[in-house]
């Protein structure tokens, strides 16, 4: 019991919960004061952004250039078409089904928010598409160079940027959410829009299996074996990822529940598994998409234009491949997509990050299960192509 309180989502939850109760029955003097201290937490956010984002991706990067071979190019081009497949796809589903939610964007009545009492300005060091740019030379180049100072460099700068967010920006969450819900209930638009956000994240979790559902169907057509010689084995996996909201936590269990398959490769498993873990997260991003969407249609009255959610979409693919696999990477690793391709901001930022970390666990459960169906296509991919079974694996 201990351990659910200590979570980030209970911690968001309670955010949300403290701060949609104070906003109810807050005066203005108490609103001066919490969007105060909203906007120096949304700074320091933003600040963080594309240090995240070259903390994430540039080492990512190195540590695949490594193992460049026909396998590992494999690999990252299914964790990515599946990525920015289930992307499209929510995305699709959103421009069919977030205009038929009765989501109302302009409320009758609402409070104005009072003014912030002092602007504490904390501009980003580069903007986010320039640490995107910045993050994918550098890592090409390292690989190219081979250079061990530099790779060496990066793993440092991504423990360091890991310690920023652990210690910095995931404690500082949940009053910045905390903040949020209170001025979007002293507004009074929460009390509208609650009974939608009950029915995205519903229709989300629809997504997820329709997702998986898909993938193992491409991967038994591929590779000629039956999916469900794969599937049957992976609740041990997916009810630890409900639990661990994180696919590094799951990962011993996802390599027992694949070994146990008839149809896979062990060789494949011991590749695939852990690698996909840390580069194919479909479940998050599919999540992700949906719910900015719908994000952008509470709070700015409008969807995205349809290439605008096309760029965001390709772009997110490569996120998710250098997102962590812990919880809440995935939108912590693209919150500078968000705020650069979307323009969200801060309230926007708060929100998203409030539901996605509320159905997290059941993203982080697709992807883990997701990559059993990418194993296969891998096991399938190297039969096809009459690679042997790796000598370790074949003595065993």
């Amino acid at each position: 019991m201990g351990k659910i309180f200590k979570s980030l989502p209970f911690k968001l939850l309670l955010g949300v919960v403290v701060g949609i109760l104070l906003g109810l029955v807050a005066n203005e003097a108490v609103m001066n004061v919490v969007v105060t201290i909203k906007q120096v937490l949304g700074q320091i956010i933003t600040f963080c952004v594309p240090l995240i984002v070259i903390g994430f991706i540039a080492p990512s990067i190195t540590k695949l250039g490594h193992n460049a071979s026909r396998m590992l190019m494999v690999a990252l081009v299914l964790a990515y078409c599946s990525s920015v497949g289930a992307a499209l796809a929510s995305a699709s589903a959103g421009y069919a089904i977030i205009p038929h939610l009765s989501i109302v964007s302009q409320v009758d009545g609402l409070k104005e928010l009072p003014e912030v009492l002092f602007q504490l300005e904390i501009p980003p060091l580069m903007n986010v598409m320039s640490a995107l740019a910045l993050s994918l030379m550098v890592g090409l180049a390292i690989t190219w160079t081979k250079s061990k100072r530099l790779e060496a460099l990066l793993d440092e700068i991504q423990n360091v940027v890991l310690a920023i967010v652990s210690k910095i920006i995931i404690p500082l969450l949940p009053f910045f959410i905390a903040s949020t819900f209170c001025g979007l209930a002293y507004e009074g638009t929460i009390t509208k829009q609650f009974p939608v956000f009950i029915k995205v994240i519903i229709i989300v979790m629809v997504g997820h299996y329709l997702w998986m559902l898909l993938l193992y169907a491409i991967a038994g057509a591929y590779s000629g074996k039956n999916p469900i010689e794969v599937v049957k084995h992976y609740g041990p996996a997916y009810i630890t990822a409900v639990g661990t909201m994180s696919s590094a936590a799951t990962l011993a269990v996802a390599l027992r529940c694949a070994k146990k398959s008839s149809v896979l490769r062990k060789d494949m498993v011991d590749f695939g598994i852990p690698l996909f873990a840390n580069i194919h997260l479909c479940g998050s991003v599919l999540t992700e998409v949906f719910f900015v969407m719908t994000v952008s249609q509470i709070l700015y009255g409008k969807i995205p234009s349809v290439g605008t959610m096309v760029l965001f979409c390709m772009l997110l693919g490569i996120f998710a491949i250098g997102a962590p696999g812990v919880p809440g990477g995935t939108v912590m690793a693209s919150l500078g997509l968000i705020t650069g391709i979307l323009l969200f901001d801060g309230t926007g930022t708060a929100l998203m990050l409030t539901i996605f970390a509320l159905q997290d666990s059941f993203g982080t459960a697709c992807n883990v299960t997701g990559d059993g169906a990418l194993t296969l296509i891998l096991t399938g991919y190297a039969d096809r192509h009459k690679i042997a079974v790796a000598e370790s694996t074949a003595e065993e």
